[in-house]
């Protein structure tokens, strides 16, 4: 059985040539959405894949219909394929459930592999880039060595208090109580 699903991004669009041709390739039940594709709540599609029955084929009219990213393409794909559901675009004249089209869908999927490993290494050479350069990544430093210093001689007072002395450094008292540690808070 063909089982046709059909989306929009916005109600000012409209679905009418989407499902004239789900219709002509013969979709039996076709299921509608108005949501953007990125957004992973569209009961439309939702529907459509608990209704899909081993054998069935899911038809789109294009494949960005479906999933606005390789990704999550590959995601739907894949759990098709585990419940031995093909997919069918008509535009793209893709059809997973014939040897070229799987053919296909593998391409597409080592191909989004490789684009995910091409970025962790750009990003990585990103970050080595900049340690090279002394940059480094994280939350700055609330408090240097003079501060830290001034912090401990401030606290050596008997009559100094933590509040006071975290807020006169401009800093909570949980910050000062990491920067400075309480045998060195001290009394002496």
């Amino acid at each position: 059985m063909l089982i046709g699903y059909a989306r929009v991004s916005t109600k000012d669009q409209d679905l009418s040539l989407q499902l004239d041709e789900l219709k002509k390739t013969g979709c039996e039940r076709i299921f509608e959405d108005v949501a953007s594709g990125t957004r992973d709540e569209r009961p439309g599609l939702d529907a459509a894949l608990e209704f899909i029955r081993t054998g069935d084929t899911l038809v789109v009219w294009r494949l960005d219909r479906l999933a606005r990213s390789l990704t999550k393409l590959i995601e739907i794909v894949d759990k098709l394929n585990k419940r031995e559901i093909g997919l069918r675009s008509v535009k793209e004249s893709l059809d997973t459930t014939t040897p070229g089209g799987k053919l296909i869908f593998h391409v597409f999927g080592a191909l989004s592999q490789f684009e995910a490993e091409v970025i962790r290494e750009r990003t990585n050479a990103g970050l080595e880039a900049a340690r090279a350069r002394g940059r480094f990544g994280g939350r700055p430093v609330k408090l240097d060595a003079k501060k830290i210093e001034m912090a401990k001689q401030l606290l050596k007072d008997e009559n100094a208090k933590v509040t006071e002395v975290s807020k006169a450094l401009g800093i909570s008292r949980a910050t000062l109580y990491r920067y400075v540690p309480a045998s060195e808070r001290s009394k002496s």
